[in-house]
C-alpha cells in the first residue's frame, strides 16, 4: 500500500516504513506528523482525489533535521568586472511514514 501526498508544495510517495527527506519542519525529533493532502491511495484498489482524497491521513515521525550540501551560486558579465558569489544550504528533516489510512 502506498499514497501519494502532497507536503510543503512538494508531491512524495509515501510507503509504509519509508524514510522521506522533505523541506525543514519545526518539529522536535520523535514528534508525530499528520498529512492529510493525500492525493492518491492504492492499496486492494486505486482512490484517486479531485484534488484531495476525503478522510485519508499519512502519519509520520520527524526522525533527525540536517543540512544539504552547499551550493556555489556565481554569477559575472564578461568584460564588466562584475562577480557576485554566493553559497546556500538548503535544511531539510527526514520523516518516516507510520501508517497510511484511507
Amino acid at each position: 500500500m502506498y499514497a501519494l501526498v502532497e507536503f510543503k508544495g512538494k508531491q512524495y510517495k509515501a510507503e509504509k516504513g519509508a524514510l522521506l527527506k522533505v523541506s525543514k519542519i519545526d518539529a522536535n525529533p520523535g514528534t508525530t506528523v499528520n498529512i492529510d493532502t493525500v492525493l492518491l491511495v492504492s492499496g486492494d484498489s486505486v482512490l484517486v482525489g479531485s484534488p484531495y482524497v476525503e478522510g485519508a491521513k499519512v502519519s509520520a515521525t520527524v526522525e533527525s533535521h540536517g543540512k544539504d550540501d552547499k551550493i556555489i551560486v556565481f554569477k559575472y558579465k564578461p568584460k564588466k568586472d562584475y562577480r557576485r558569489k554566493q553559497g546556500h544550504r538548503q535544511e531539510y528533516s527526514i520523516i518516516k511514514i507510520e501508517n497510511i489510512s484511507a
